[in-house]
């Protein structure tokens, strides 16, 4: 598949383009993580006795955490977190995370919902790589007439900042995903959260954590070709 070989070329060149002054970034929302508080402690294991998890929960409400993985680098970098994931949330999550960089090169793996191609990105990838010219009229004309005319100005490879999509079905392709399952694992699975607040201190503080003891880039080994007989 054309696409997702161009994917795993990217994936492959992260290193290269890093020591090029280009960041490569796997970008994805994790949405409805709820802050779970258990109505029990849980008990400890005792002799011929498993450890006993209360499953009984009082529900705080839930957070979206948007969050960015470095390819080369392999930490997560400029998460944010928030209680939607609408257009201008993830425009703005998206130039936050140039603003740490503004004047290099950057590369966003991203998969094919509406808002990863949006009207905003566009502006926003106009602005900052300086593209003077009409952009036309979101629905009727232009770049921003539709998804598909979206999208490909938002892939342009000769834009500084650009967007590399995941073909539809294989957002498993993102980095990112990754990632989350191991923040799913290690905090979410088996923690009890008294409110939103602590929930959104904990995500901040495993972060921190996982930036600074467990970073490491993902031996990724899906090259993206069929093997060979």
């Amino acid at each position: 598949h054309q696409e997702v070989q161009a994917l795993c070329d990217i994936y492959r060149q992260a290193p290269l383009l890093h020591a090029q002054g280009t960041h490569v970034v796997s970008s994805d929302e994790k949405t409805g993580i709820q802050a779970l508080e258990r109505k029990h402690p849980t008990l400890p294991p005792r002799p011929g006795l498993d450890e006993r998890v209360e499953f009984e929960y009082i529900r705080h409400g839930t957070l979206c955490l948007m969050a960015n993985w470095d390819v080369a680098q392999g930490r997560v970098r400029e998460a944010t977190i928030g209680s939607t994931r609408t257009e201008p949330d993830f425009v703005a999550h998206i130039e936050a995370t140039i603003d740490t960089d503004p004047s290099a090169g950057w590369v966003f793996v991203v998969d094919q919902l509406n808002t990863h191609m949006s009207e905003g990105l566009v502006g926003l990838v106009a602005r900052r790589c300086d593209i003077d010219g009409d952009l036309g009229v979101k629905g009727r004309r232009g770049i921003l007439s539709s998804m598909r005319s979206r999208k490909k100005f938002l892939a342009d490879v000769s834009h500084r900042i650009r967007f590399v999509y995941t073909p539809r079905h294989c957002s498993w392709l993102n980095q990112v995903e990754i990632w989350f399952s191991i923040l799913a694992r290690r905090l979410l699975k088996r923690s009890s959260f008294s409110s939103l607040d602590e929930l959104r201190d904990r995500l901040v503080s495993f972060i921190r954590y996982f930036n600074g003891v467990l970073a490491k880039p993902f031996k990724w080994t899906y090259t993206g070709r069929p093997l060979q007989a």
